[in-house]
């Protein structure tokens, strides 16, 4: 049964969402990513889970469709939309300094299968990391400078194989920006007198934490942030 995105993705939940289901229900649940240096010096908080049974909810963004909830394996499903598809956080926002980590999986398109936006510095501005971008491949951060993630020092290309689930993780600093995709560190940004805001077009509508694909089929789940140590 698919829902109509013109309503809460919170309120997905009696959806039944069955071919997520069926798809997820044999995988196992999202780990712990590698505890990185600065969680070993730096105790954090308990994680936060940003799920539509936690406190807050997911809302579609203006133009999005095809989206789903699966209570029983977790996974929220966003679909092929006509271009940017995707969700917004309406619930307890992180405040830096943090980390936030998903799991994400491409199962159709040749796009990016996470367009993972947060906020950044004193939470009035937002940027995006995109996994699976330009053709499939770009990682990076969208913007710095005014430069997208094809543009920018933080641009790498890495294969994604379809279906597979990879665990993103992201630390959020004022000025230091680091992500890793599974154990291997993609981003590692400082970004003292740098312009940070969000590529300019429907990504604002995730903002200030969202999920998008773009022309792409995703799956994603165990979505959660927590406060890092300052």
């Amino acid at each position: 049964m698919v829902c109509s995105a013109g309503i809460l993705v919170g309120a997905m939940c009696g959806c039944g969402e069955k071919n997520a289901a069926a798809i997820g229900a044999s995988d196992p649940l999202p780990v712990e990513s590698a505890t990185t240096a600065a969680e070993a010096t730096a105790p954090s908080e308990a994680w936060m889970k940003m799920e539509p049974l936690a406190p807050g909810a997911w809302t579609a963004i203006e133009g999005a469709a095809d989206l789903g909830w699966d209570d029983e394996s977790g996974v929220m499903r966003i679909g092929i939309g006509t271009e940017l598809n995707g969700v917004r956080w309406t619930g307890p926002m992180p405040v830096t300094p943090y980390a936030v980590e998903l799991e994400a999986r491409r199962m159709s398109g040749s796009d990016f299968f996470c367009g993972l936006t947060f906020p950044v510095r004193t939470g009035n501005q937002s940027v995006s990391l995109i996994v699976g971008g330009w053709g499939g491949e770009l990682v990076g951060i969208s913007s710095i400078d005014g430069m997208d993630a094809s543009e920018n020092s933080t641009a790498s290309q890495q294969k994604f194989e379809e279906q597979k689930w990879y665990r993103i993780r992201v630390e959020v600093r004022d000025e230091h920006l680091q992500a890793w995709i599974d154990d291997k560190q993609v981003v590692d940004a400082h970004t003292e007198e740098q312009k940070l805001s969000l590529r300019s077009g429907p990504i604002e509508e995730c903002a200030p934490f969202g999920l998008a694909t773009w022309l792409t089929h995703a799956e994603l789940r165990g979505v959660r942030w927590r406060k890092l140590a300052d």
